[in-house]
């Protein structure tokens, strides 16, 4: 049958361009297509990049445990694509110093010093973080302690650390939601990203059931969430990370980290960037279609039965 015969008019100056990967920075967008005049295909992908380049443009984003680790990597990542960055944690130092690096890396960025588990603490750096930027569009819960030392079995751990360990893992991202949430609402929706972790996935011999227990309870809390405010557009997901290599792993030596890394299927800790990556998805527009789900990132380990 000829092209003429479905009643198709062929240009000659037209035709399909494939691309099977198009690498953006340190990100792929895999597996699409684009149709475009031969005259000038080179401002073609420019335009298809420049659409797409900014991830969060004229977003705003409130990060907790922002001072290092898995939150520093997402407010350099989230500002490299386009969204300016409350930055909340604990420690000054360590909260200033990501600012910092956020705004010499070309970004804007403020930092609130914050006690999550202190909801005094929480709406106050949500108020001043609304009045520093005019907005909040996504909350990453990602503030959370895991002390090998004091957390063991709920036969010796003691309700002091029990307490402690609930309010910054599990309180703490109840009052960011709670004074932040409405934030998201103003601005038509927005994105709750909560780190949880694998250890609310599986059961390990060497306990540490605050810190469980804290994790797993994020898991009902972000779908609650998810149901409840989806008809204010409001969506939430969790991250279950695996081992990531942060100063949360400071005990294990480098012999432990490799033991670790050899249970893994990919052969490696993640690293705060892994982590972020997924984050930064889960913030974007790309998941606009995702809510109340879980995401593993843990190089395979949680399905290898190891």
């Amino acid at each position: 049958m000829r092209i003429a015969d479905c009643g198709f008019q062929v240009k000659r100056e037209i035709f399909q361009f494939e691309i099977s990967r198009l690498c953006i920075g340190d990100f792929a967008i895999a597996d699409y297509r684009s149709s475009f005049s031969i005259r000038n295909p080179q401002s073609a992908i420019r335009n298809r990049q420049s659409a797409i380049d900014m991830r969060l443009k004229d977003k705003v984003a409130l990060i907790t445990g922002a001072g290092m680790g898995m939150g520093r990597a997402a407010s350099l990542l989230f500002a490299r694509e386009g969204a300016r960055i409350a930055v909340l944690d604990i420690n000054a130092e360590a909260g200033e110093e990501t600012a910092a690096l956020v705004r010499s890396d070309g970004g804007e960025a403020a930092f609130f010093r914050c006690d999550v588990g202190v909801e005094e603490n929480v709406k106050k750096s949500v108020a001043d973080a609304v009045t520093a930027f005019g907005k909040l569009n996504i909350l990453f819960n990602n503030a959370g302690v895991l002390w090998r030392d004091r957390d063991f079995e709920v036969t010796r751990t003691d309700e002091r650390i029990w307490d402690r360990v609930m309010g910054i893992n599990l309180k703490g991202p109840v009052f960011v939601c709670k004074y932040g949430i409405p934030e998201l609402i103003r601005q038509g929706g927005g994105s709750v990203i909560t780190t949880s972790s694998i250890s609310a996935l599986l059961g390990y011999k060497r306990a540490q059931d605050a810190y469980t227990a804290s994790k797993g309870a994020l898991i009902s809390l972000s779908r609650s969430i998810a149901v409840v405010y989806a008809d204010k557009k409001v969506r939430s997901n969790i991250i279950h990370p695996g081992f990531v290599d942060t100063p949360m792993q400071k005990e294990l030596s480098e012999e432990a980290k490799q033991g670790i890394a050899q249970l893994v299927p990919l052969r490696r800790l993640a690293q705060p960037l892994d982590i972020a990556y997924c984050a930064l998805f889960l913030a974007s527009d790309e998941s606009s279609y995702i809510t109340g789900a879980e995401i593993v990132v843990d190089g395979g380990l949680t399905i290898s039965g190891a």
